[in-house]
């Protein structure tokens, strides 16, 4: 029906790309400890913890949405 291969190009960058993230993310990690800022939710009682990074997910969505805007600006 079609051809396959262009789809799996696709796949495949689109694998790299995210492979590429996580490595980016866990260097940035080990020398910017974003974790465990005040606006992030932690409660702690007995054997059960539970972590929401709120805050911390606020503030990488802005970067990321300020540095894509950059980039892709036409």
């Amino acid at each position: 029906m079609g051809d396959w291969s262009f789809f799996g190009k696709i796949l495949l960058g689109m694998g790299l790309l995210l492979a590429l993230m996580g490595l980016i993310t866990m260097g940035l990690g080990k020398v910017f400890s974003i974790g465990r800022l005040p606006g992030d939710i932690y409660i702690q009682k007995g054997n059960f913890t539970f972590y929401f990074p709120l805050l911390s997910s606020l503030l990488l969505s802005l970067i990321l949405t300020i540095i894509l805007n950059l980039i892709l600006r036409r």
